[in-house]
C-alpha cells in the first residue's frame, strides 16, 4: 500500500544532462496555469511549499494576479518554517485538485505585511507539472456530514479525540489537529482508530503518521498526514465507492 503523507513530496525534476523525465506532464501555457491558480485560490486548497534546506509549511495560495505575474500565499510572520523559507527565496509547491497532483515553483520569496494579515508572495510560475495520481485517488472532503476520526491521543490515553478528515485516498488520509490539543510526533502508530467519512463508510483501523505540517495563520493548527495499516478489502471498496462519489460532487459543483 502506498505512503499517503509521501503523496505531497515534490518530484524530483532535474535530470543530468538538461533531460526533463516529466515533459509530458509540463504546462507552459500561461492561461492554463493561471486558470489552474484560480483553482486553487477559489477552493483555499492546501499547498505544500517545500526549501532546498528541508524547510516546510502548509497554507493555501491567497491571490493570483495574471496582470502583475504575482501570486500571493496566506502566511504566519512567527512561523520558523516561513523564516527559512524566506531564506532560500524560493520553494517547491506541491497542491492537488482532487485526483490531479499539481507542482510548480515560487521564486523570489517576499513578506509584505498588511494592517490586517501578512502574504507570502512570489512570482507567478511559468511552468506547473500536473501528474495524474491513477493508482490512489485523493479527495478532499467536504464540511457538510463532518467526517471525522475518533482515536485517543498516544501521548495521553485518557485523551479521546474525533479529528476533522481533511482529505482521504485508499492509502491513508490528512487529519486537522486543532492547536488547542497537544502535538503528536510523526512516526507513531494509532491504534483503534475509527473513522467515519459518511452513513456508509465507517471502518476501524490503525494510523501510521508520517508527516505534521503547521496550517496557515490564524490558526496554528496541524496537518496530519497518515497511512492506514491493515485495510480489509471491504473496507477498500468501501473507501473506492466514497472517493468515487466525492468525485462526482465536486465535478457537478464545479459546473454549476
Amino acid at each position: 500500500m502506498s505512503d499517503h503523507s509521501l503523496d505531497t513530496q515534490p518530484a524530483v525534476l532535474g535530470a543530468a544532462g538538461g533531460v526533463d523525465p516529466y515533459a509530458e506532464f509540463r504546462i507552459q501555457q500561461s492561461r492554463e496555469i493561471a486558470a489552474l491558480m484560480r483553482q486553487l485560490v477559489d477552493g483555499a486548497v492546501p499547498v505544500s511549499l517545500s526549501g532546498p534546506d528541508a524547510a516546510s509549511l502548509t497554507t493555501i495560495v491567497w491571490s493570483c494576479d495574471a496582470s502583475q505575474q504575482r501570486i500571493a500565499f496566506g502566511a504566519d510572520a512567527d512561523s520558523p518554517q516561513l523564516q527559512r523559507l524566506l531564506e532560500c527565496e524560493e520553494a517547491t509547491c506541491v497542491a492537488y485538485l482532487d485526483a490531479v497532483k499539481l507542482q510548480f515553483d515560487a521564486n523570489h520569496l517576499m513578506l509584505v505585511r498588511g494592517s490586517q494579515h501578512c502574504v507570502l508572495q512570489a512570482d507567478l510560475p511559468r511552468v506547473m507539472y500536473r501528474f495524474q495520481r491513477r493508482e490512489s485517488y485523493r479527495v478532499r472532503t467536504f464540511d457538510r456530514g463532518s467526517p471525522t476520526a475518533q482515536l485517543r491521543h498516544p501521548s495521553l490515553p485518557d485523551m479521546l479525540l474525533s479529528l476533522r478528515v481533511l482529505d482521504v485516498s485508499i492509502g491513508g488520509c490528512a487529519l486537522l489537529l486543532p492547536d488547542d490539543v497537544p502535538p503528536i510526533a510523526a512516526g507513531v502508530e494509532i491504534h483503534g482508530v475509527h473513522v467515519a467519512l459518511d452513513a456508509d463508510t465507517r471502518f476501524d483501523t490503525n494510523l501510521k503518521l508520517h508527516h505534521v505540517t503547521t496550517m496557515h495563520a490564524p490558526s496554528r493548527a496541524a496537518r496530519l498526514g497518515c497511512e492506514f495499516m491493515h485495510v480489509t478489502p471491504q473496507t477498500e471498496r468501501a473507501l473506492q465507492r466514497y472517493i468515487d462519489h466525492t468525485q462526482k460532487r465536486r465535478r457537478l459543483l464545479s459546473l454549476g
